[in-house]
């Protein structure tokens, strides 16, 4: 009897329990909330943007995080790049919600691709997307087996990210084969994109309860109930290298580096135009060397430095001065070899480098052949035409002060003693004079 008493308290004990312990479980469920980082992948698509990607994905990971939304607003990029960053996409553990915003920003050419390949495509009202098809680097049709080897190549890739993700296979191919561009509801329409949402808000609110398939095939659905956006904020040195990654900001580091440079070569001893140019040359570099160069392009630049230089030295009336702001120019817009218009350096930008470079080159050239031109005002070589006084007769040697310094003087006619005199000529260290008129 007794150990029947007890179950039955027990069992009693364990229903009262149970109602107040089921309403915190629910309470905590309510407040708990999903945890969402969110990457921006803004200007052109590089090496670095690969970096950001690649660190972003981790810290989602080592955070648990419940998805990574990726803002898009591109102009394109380089091909390598896009698809390190696809195949870093559909590879992630954490589902990857690409969306293209906020209103009036764009995911065009390599930005198609990413978009293509989250795991949710998504667009703001007012955005646009596609036109991937591959150009040249001067803008001119490539040759027409290569043009065709490429965009085969381009248009295999978009149909395998279409067709994995169950999107629009023939629509998303049309951006390559034919450039076609599409607005957000037309992609909508077209099944290129999941839903249209105004801001990552309202983006996971939508989200909330969907169940999407990854890229292995395997189901997911996305809880979203209350969730907190964090921004990935990248390091020092992905920012700083994604400020410069920019071939027209390159340039402009390399051409602002070589002007310090020759400041610094041209007046020793100011230092602060070395040190700057030093840097913004480094830097220039750097960021060049993110992007395939053109060694005609280089090679152009480097003549056209060589034939400013060279106009010090030779009389051209101006030659090698038109010569190398041709080839400078020219070496501008061939430096960078790519097939994608966003990463060639602009006409006006190579332009408006070239011409002050050259100006205020040929400038500074011309002061410093003036100055080695100029009479010298120092030492021995600067006595002749300088006036003195006789210290003592002169017949025909004697001893003159000029510029507060006694020389050994020697005349070919008599100067008397305290007669203003002119050296004529230097022998050694002994002046040539002769008798200046009484004032």
């Amino acid at each position: 009897m007794c150990r029947l008493r007890r179950q039955a308290e027990w069992r009693y004990s364990e229903r009262r329990l149970r109602v107040p312990l089921l309403t915190l479980a629910m309470l905590f469920s309510s407040t708990l909330s999903a945890r969402v980082l969110e990457v921006d992948v803004t200007g052109i698509v590089h090496p670095v943007t690969v970096e950001i990607i690649a660190s972003a994905l981790a810290q989602a990971e080592a955070q648990h995080a419940d998805a990574v939304i990726v803002r898009l607003s591109t102009p394109g990029g380089l091909l390598d790049s896009t698809r390190e960053i696809v195949e870093q996409i559909l590879h992630s553990r954490i589902p990857v919600v690409m969306w293209v915003g906020p209103a009036g920003a764009r995911a065009a050419s390599a930005g198609f691709f990413l978009l293509e390949a989250g795991d949710v495509a998504a667009m703001a009202p007012g955005t646009n997307t596609g036109a991937s098809h591959p150009v040249s680097s001067t803008g001119t049709p490539l040759d027409p087996i290569m043009n065709q080897k490429v965009e085969n190549d381009t248009a295999a890739l978009m149909r395998t990210i279409a067709s994995h993700r169950g999107r629009n296979v023939d629509a998303a191919e049309k951006t390559v084969r034919e450039s076609v561009s599409y607005t957000d509801r037309e992609a909508l329409d077209r099944h290129l994109i999941d839903l249209v949402a105004a801001d990552p808000y309202a983006l996971l609110r939508a989200l909330d309860g969907r169940e999407i398939t990854r890229f292995d095939g395997s189901k997911q659905t996305l809880h979203f109930p209350r969730t907190d956006i964090e921004i990935f904020e990248p390091g020092i040195r992905e920012r700083i290298l994604s400020a410069i990654a920019d071939p027209n900001i390159a340039l402009l580091l390399l051409v602002i580096g070589a002007l310090g440079i020759y400041a610094e070569f041209s007046s020793p001893g100011l230092v602060l135009p070395g040190v700057l140019g030093a840097i913004s040359v480094l830097l220039g570099l750097t960021a060049l060397a993110m992007f395939p160069i053109g060694w005609l392009g280089a090679s152009l630049a480097i003549l056209g430095l060589v034939f400013f230089a060279l106009e010090a030295k030779f009389a051209t009336h101006g030659i090698l001065t038109a010569g190398g702001a041709i080839a400078l120019l020219l070496g501008a817009l061939l430096l960078i070899d790519t097939n994608e218009p966003a990463l060639r350096i602009r006409f006006s930008m190579a332009l408006a480098l070239t011409i002050p470079f050259a100006l205020i080159t040929t400038f500074l050239l011309s002061i410093a052949v003036r100055a080695r031109r100029n009479k010298v005002v120092t030492g021995v070589e600067s006595l002749p035409g300088c006036a003195g006084v006789a210290v003592g007769e002169i017949n025909p040697s004697g001893t003159v002060m000029v510029r507060g310094d006694y020389w050994n003087a020697v005349s070919s006619i008599r100067i008397g003693p305290a007669e203003r005199i002119r050296v004529t000529a230097v022998d050694g260290l002994t002046l040539k004079v002769e008798a200046l008129p009484p004032q």
